[in-house]
């Protein structure tokens, strides 16, 4: 059988994008094309380091892209994995970094038999944000995963207006709703319109580590007292050690789970 077209949708600005997955526009594989924003001590997780670059080639029937013309505007990745099993009975506390190296355990063993998906990353180039473009992205992905076989996807969810009160327990961050039932954070919002089902928290999902020098380097901070640190773009404090000289964020996130089988 023949893969679903790519799936043309307007903005509210008028742009045309088109939706497809990796496997169908492969020339997008690569991470490069990422688009969006992050605080440059993001960059530096050693787990991703190490797998996430090779995500869109080595599962490109679950990552998405968007495009306008021959440009790309927006990307989603997500790696199937198996959950449920022994040792994988619940979503791991270590959140993003734990489905990415159990995905790729489970790609390089001929007896694991993935039965979900994670999403890992959706981002929108700055031009196209504020457009629905991530709703868009999320959809493409659950479809995308339920066309690969797979019952669910779940998602290690980085909230995107946590980073505004960084003290704030990320458990009641996210247990915090409107007036209308809805969550408050707007990406989780999106998530539960979607058809999402928020789970729990993932308190370790993604950490980034370095000496006092590359903390400063990578924020503009001084760093000099060991104590919590607040860092923009940041969800929680760093915590910097001034006589071991060195500074660990350990970020939380918040687990979603889509079930997609229907």
């Amino acid at each position: 059988m023949a893969p679903p077209a790519p799936v043309a949708r307007t903005l509210p600005s008028g742009a045309t994008i088109q939706l497809s997955t990796v496997a169908q526009r492969p020339e997008f594989a690569h991470p490069r094309h990422e688009t969006g924003w992050w605080p440059d001590f993001m960059r530096h997780n050693n787990v991703s380091d190490a797998f996430y670059w090779r995500a869109g080639e080595e599962f490109p029937h679950t990552c998405v892209v968007a495009t306008e013309g021959e440009r790309a505007v927006a990307y989603g990745v997500a790696v199937p994995l198996a959950l449920g099993g022994r040792d994988r009975e619940a979503l791991p506390d270590g959140g993003w970094e734990k489905a990415l190296v159990w995905a790729f355990h489970d790609a390089a063993n001929p007896e694991a038999q993935p039965n979900s998906a994670c999403a890992l990353d959706v981002s929108v180039a700055g031009s196209l944000r504020g457009q629905g473009l991530s709703r868009l992205m999320l959809q493409a992905l659950r479809v995308a995963v339920r066309d690969a076989g797979l019952a669910r996807l779940v998602a290690p969810v980085r909230p995107t207006w946590k980073d505004r009160e960084p003290r704030t327990p990320m458990a009641a961050y996210a247990a915090r709703l409107r007036s209308d039932g809805l969550p408050y954070d707007p990406w989780l919002r999106t998530h539960v319109r979607a058809g999402g089902q928020i789970t729990g928290v993932a308190p370790t999902s993604w950490v980034v580590h370095g000496s006092l020098r590359q903390w400063r380097e990578w924020t503009g901070l001084p760093f000099d007292r060991t104590g919590d640190v607040d860092v923009p773009g940041a969800l929680v404090p760093v915590h910097c050690d001034l006589d071991g000289d060195h500074a660990v964020y350990v970020e939380p996130n918040v687990w979603v789970r889509h079930d997609v089988s229907n």
